[in-house]
């Protein structure tokens, strides 16, 4: 490798390179191989478990724990960036995204990070669900799956516009290691987590009697949690200057309810609040350290608590990705028969594009969730096209007296006795 590169440094024309390559009995046109590209050649991606390049820009992805969400962005979570889980009103289906994203740590080989200011990070990884490794969970969600109706039942009754649309991935469907699957009605296995390594910071332990009493600020939460992951990632040797003395490894950062009163923050108490950039501040100072770290983090963040819609609108400009969950709990579409085979809408509000200066849409816009009883599933929301199978109809009482007055409008047609039927 060193001895073509003097022979190309030196050569300004080509007739010297071709006698050149003739003394030495090999052509001027070689391959470059895998000996040659390893010993010290240009740049290559690093090789780490629980990741694959992006085929869009190479960038380095980790999977999120739910393959189809990581179809939503575009193959996963890219290495370096933050993703913001917009919690439901109940905050009952947000920490299970929060729970997949640990867990597909764990089974991937990949140090754990863990902040919360509510839960013990301790607690958390034992309520985390257990992964499916080998065709007996394939066979256990096949069930789940795969449709009762045939095929040409559904092709009679779902509406045009949806055919053409490609399918979400919901379930196995390859033995591609990039993202598991999980049972949320079992526990990870001990095993797991006793070989596992990961770092706790439970915001309790680490508050001092100092910071009691700094009653005027209300940010030494973060600090003290921005303080801790520096800390981690820069003698771990995650950032590359101190190069780790095993195989790299990525840092997976979960961080639970930021902005909630428990951090410190009153974001979501008055909409006029004396700290309102402290949040901002956070997560700019964060961003840079993901950025230049092996590192991917995810937020779950009660943003439907925060009075002022302004620290909503920084907090997504700040964040890479944002992912929003609206629970039907408490709400009209909970009764409505339209949405009973769904609990709730996703939203995708931001998609990241690197290395640009826009970010990225998601063109899907009619997505819901479901839970069962062992997966929680992202489907295209389809609404039955005909009502009359899912919409109770009124009486027929009732539809007598409405025929009746549309009687003198139809004639002799409606009769005042039969009703119409479309």
């Amino acid at each position: 490798m060193a001895s073509a590169a003097t022979r190309g440094a030196g050569v300004p024309g080509s007739g010297f390179g071709a006698s050149e390559s003739g003394r030495s009995g090999t052509t001027s046109f070689q391959r470059k191989g895998k000996a040659s590209g390893a010993s010290g050649g240009g740049p290559r991606l690093l090789s780490i478990a629980g990741t694959r390049p992006s085929v869009r820009n190479g960038q380095l992805l980790v999977s999120t724990g739910l393959p189809a969400l990581d179809q939503l962005l575009g193959g996963g979570l890219a290495v370096g960036t933050l993703l913001l889980i917009e919690e439901d009103k109940y905050n009952i289906y947000s920490p299970l995204l929060f729970k997949y994203f640990l867990a597909e740590g764990i089974v991937s080989g990949h140090t754990l990070l863990v902040a919360s200011a509510k839960e013990n990070p301790a607690d958390i990884l034992q309520e985390l669900p257990a992964p499916l490794l080998d065709d007996n969970g394939k066979k256990e969600l096949e069930d789940l799956h795969n449709p009762k109706t045939p095929e040409p039942d559904i092709n009679m009754k779902i509406a045009w516009r949806y055919q053409l649309l490609p399918k979400m991935e919901v379930g196995p469907v390859s033995s591609s290691r990039f993202g598991h699957y999980y049972d949320v009605s079992k526990r990870i296995p001990q095993e797991l987590l006793e070989g596992s390594k990961w770092h706790g910071f439970f915001l309790p332990e680490h508050m001092s009697s100092d910071l009691k009493e700094e009653s005027c600020s209300l940010s030494w939460g973060y600090k003290k949690l921005l303080q801790f992951i520096q800390n981690i990632i820069y003698t771990e040797g995650f950032d590359g200057a101190n190069p780790q003395k095993k195989q790299k490894n990525i840092l997976r950062i979960g961080i639970q309810n930021l902005g909630s009163p428990l951090w410190g923050d009153n974001i979501c108490c008055t909409e006029n609040c004396d700290n309102s950039h402290g949040v901002t501040k956070f997560l700019y100072v964060l961003r840079g350290l993901l950025r230049s770290s092996l590192s991917a983090c995810i937020i779950t963040m009660p943003a439907h608590l925060v009075q002022n819609k302004a620290i909503t609108a920084r907090v997504r400009n700040l964040s890479d990705t944002v992912v929003g969950l609206e629970s039907f709990i408490g709400s009209e579409k909970e009764t409505n028969p339209l949405y009973k085979d769904y609990h709730g809408l996703i939203h995708i509000r931001k998609i990241p594009r690197l290395n640009n200066l826009t970010c990225d849409e998601s063109d899907v816009k009619d997505l819901a969730f479901k839970l069962k009883r062992k997966l929680f599933s992202i489907e295209r929301l389809h609404l039955p096209p005909d009502l009359s199978d899912t919409v109770g109809r009124s009486s027929k009482q009732d539809l007598a007296e409405s025929t009746t007055r549309l009687g003198a409008g139809c004639g002799t047609m409606a009769g005042g006795k039969k009703h119409l039927d479309f």
